[in-house]
């Protein structure tokens, strides 16, 4: 049996994968919340897109790649299948998609969290499992199964808990301290699974194929990157409550407004006091009473 090292790089990986999960929850559940709020099919089903690729592909399937970018072999490279890496990125961000329509529509009760929670759970195993199947290395892979499992419970307790979190969630500190929890959770499926893995190396070493790591990184980085700016560019540009309910206001206030409405004539000024108003301004001579016609 192989020796693996699953900190290769010491504590950087894990807290870079941690940061990134929980920046992924913090805007998924920020994007959730836009969805009880929206007012037409079209554009919950927008919040619910970006919702499920920010916590489906940033919180889960971009801190499993982080995470495993300390993670190593004794004796061989590692290399990666870039069509089965792909297809595990659309596992996650479907499987949490799924979820967020599945507690989205209707009135939340347990049956349907659990449904959903259940459905997305075992979409994150099934990421987390592709994406191991995507390692190239000399050597073959076998895993605990009682550890396996323990993965699996532990996903589903997670996609369940961040599915009630995203429908109920609301307030700033609420959202942050939630996506704390759910950083910790989402690293906890990740590393159990990563527990159950070993490497039997082959007899006869054979050439590795595959992509490597550091071809994977850099488009994978400005994928992330691209995909943040992205999201938070879509929650600042959207309009909040209090937009909606002021362009609401204002539109009440014009339809109350009577056609044609005429300008009200000016109060008589028999003193002279609305002239004497105009004495602080430049360029006006000051009225005397020589000037003032005789009557």
């Amino acid at each position: 049996m192989a020796e693996i090292n699953h900190f290769e790089y010491g504590w950087i990986t894990p807290a870079l994968s941690y940061t990134l999960s929980v920046l992924g929850s913090a805007l998924g559940l920020v994007c959730a919340g836009r969805i009880r709020t929206a007012q037409t099919p079209g554009a919950r089903a927008w919040w619910g897109l970006l919702a499920a690729w920010a916590i489906g592909g940033t919180a889960i399937w971009a801190m499993h790649f982080m995470a495993m970018l300390g993670f190593a072999v004794a004796g061989t490279r590692i290399r990666y299948d870039v069509p089965l890496t792909a297809a595990s990125t659309v596992i996650a961000v479907v499987a949490v998609g799924i979820g967020l329509a599945i507690v989205g529509t209707g009135r939340l009760a347990a049956p349907r969290l659990l449904a959903g929670g259940v459905f997305t759970g075992a979409g994150v195993a099934a990421m987390h499992y592709t994406g191991m199947a995507a390692m190239r290395l000399d050597g073959s892979l076998s895993y605990d199964r009682l550890r396996v499992a323990l993965s699996v419970l532990i996903a589903v307790v997670a996609a369940t808990v961040a599915l009630w979190l995203a429908m109920t969630v609301r307030r700033g500190l609420a959202i942050a301290a939630s996506a704390l929890v759910m950083g910790i959770a989402v690293n906890g499926m990740h590393f159990t699974g990563m527990s159950a893995l070993s490497v039997h190396p082959h007899e006869r070493t054979g050439e590795v194929t595959g992509a490597e790591v550091s071809g994977l990184l850099v488009p994978i980085v400005l994928a992330v990157v691209f995909g943040v700016v992205g999201l938070v560019y879509a929650l600042l540009a959207a309009p909040t409550d209090d937009d909606r309910a002021g362009t609401a206001y204002l539109d009440a206030r014009r339809d109350t407004e009577p056609v044609g409405a005429v300008t009200p004539e000016p109060a008589p000024d028999p003193v002279g006091l609305r002239a004497r108003s105009t004495l602080g301004q430049p360029g006006t001579p000051f009225p005397s009473r020589r000037s003032t016609p005789p009557r």
